[in-house]
């Protein structure tokens, strides 16, 4: 159900396993910067740095700073090129991130070893300047109105979604592209925009497991979705982490791979109240006792970290409960995955997706708790016209249903699913119509609608 564009892009980053909390690195009178340790093992470790430009706009830079200890070493960075001379370590904007305004802020990180102590650096340089600089910006309070503060830890009871009240609730989304073609997409203009100006619930992270994605940097990857994972945090959005698995479609091709990533993640954002696992994209070619027995081999993994948080398990024919394969949601109802707080995908695209696949939702719904964790408004092939009856038509269902969805894609490929026009990512603006497409501004109109998260 997927398309792909081989596009090159940066993505990368690393192995976290435990949120260790510290003190702020100062940044400059022209900038700043807050370099936070998100997991240490032994020998090893993972850094965030964040970067804001308190000066005159920049057209590129570079970051410096010397490591306090001879044993620390740079082993791999994301979102920069780094380097390292002795313990001078400098990271090079790359070029969808060059740009850097007054004010506005850009994540790095990478990660590191050691022999000896781990201490912080405490002296950054961004162009050659000192940054002493210091911003304000303190985490979301539990009451602060965003999704997350509102709702909390979520669960699933009967066959809904339900928040820490115990209250069924509709969440409401975006995803990303594949994270290696389209990094310069997901940065903090973007997500503050989604967050703030389209007022999504959630950040599908897609992070592909072939197609250049996860099997060819497995610590790059699980670092950057941890990175998003964050900053999705920081805004009060839900993030749902996706093992995008589509070629080949038997997931147990990728179970290894799958037990090893969501250990990894899961020990690493077990505090969080803000993340959900999905497990597999769209189990395609493959039965559903197959899928069933993946889903219950890799959801112990998580459940050991990461006791209570939801999980989504995908479904048989392009997580379309076997619908496209010619089947129904009653091989789900009458065999279903062993395992508790768990729903399941259903994934459709509007124009090629219409009356069987609405029906086929609209019985499943009151026997199994659904996820749309992602739909398109246009044909299966992410390409061709937006239908905008169909789509209307799904949208009413799942507002009635209260089923949550995310909306492929929240990103400026050259293809009808996605919601900015080419070229956007990279600059300032996600919210204005001038750069998003039709089905960009069909969704945001959607999803900016004030939420109706109850409470008692």
């Amino acid at each position: 159900m997927k398309r792909f564009l081989a596009l090159l892009a940066t993505c990368a980053t690393v192995l976290g396993l435990t949120a260790l909390t510290g003190p702020q690195a100062a940044a400059a009178a022209g900038c700043r910067v807050d370099y936070t340790v998100s997991g240490q093992w032994q020998g090893g470790f993972q850094a965030g740095v964040r970067i804001t430009n308190l000066g005159a706009p920049l057209s590129g830079w570079t970051l410096g700073f010397t490591m306090p200890d001879a044993g620390q070493k740079v082993v791999q960075g994301w979102n920069a090129t780094w380097s390292q001379s002795g313990a001078t370590v400098t990271a090079a904007a790359a070029d969808w991130n060059r740009a850097l305004a007054t004010g506005s802020t850009v994540d790095v990180g990478f990660t590191g070893s050691f022999t000896g102590a781990n201490p912080r650096p405490t002296a950054f340089t961004l162009n050659g300047v000192a940054c002493t600089g210091s911003v304000e910006e303190p985490p979301p309070a539990p009451d602060d109105g965003t999704p997350v503060g509102i709702n909390g830890q979520l669960h699933v009871c009967g066959v809904n979604l339900c928040n820490q009240y115990g209250r069924p609730v509709q969440l409401r989304g975006m995803s990303t592209h594949g994270i290696q073609w389209f990094s310069r997409c997901y940065n903090t203009a973007s997500l503050d925009a989604l967050a703030k100006d389209w007022r999504s619930d959630l950040l599908r992270i897609a992070m592909y497991v072939q197609e250049n994605g996860y099997e060819t940097d497995p610590a790059g990857f699980t670092g950057r979705v941890n990175s998003l994972v964050d900053m999705a945090e920081a805004r009060g959005m839900y993030a749902v982490i996706d093992f995008h698995t589509l070629t080949p479609g038997d997931p147990n091709f990728n179970l290894d791979r799958a037990k090893t990533f969501f250990a990894s993640v899961a020990a690493r954002n077990a505090d969080k109240k803000n993340v959900i696992y999905e497990i597999a994209n769209e189990p395609n070619g493959v039965s559903w006792a197959a899928v069933k027995s993946y889903a219950e081999r890799v959801i112990p993994v998580i459940r050991a970290a990461d006791p209570d948080a939801v999980v989504i398990v995908g479904t048989r024919g392009w997580s379309s409960l076997g619908v496209s394969d010619g089947s129904n949601e009653n091989e789900v109802v009458d065999n279903p995955v062993n395992a508790t707080n768990i729903m399941y995908a259903f994934h459709f695209y509007a124009a090629s997706h219409k009356d069987n696949y609405r029906a086929a939702v609209s019985r499943a719904a009151s026997r199994l708790p659904l996820f749309v964790s992602e739909f398109g408004t246009v044909s299966a092939t992410g390409g061709g016209a937006v239908d905008r009856a169909s789509s209307t038509a799904w949208l009413d269902l799942l507002d009635q249903l209260k089923i949550s969805y995310a909306n492929w894609t929240y990103s400026d490929a050259d293809e009808g699913s996605a919601a900015f026009r080419p070229g956007t990512c990279g600059g300032a603006d996600y919210s204005g119509s001038g750069v998003l497409t039709e089905s960009g501004a069909l969704l945001k109109s959607r999803i900016s609608t004030p939420d109706d998260f109850p409470t008692s």
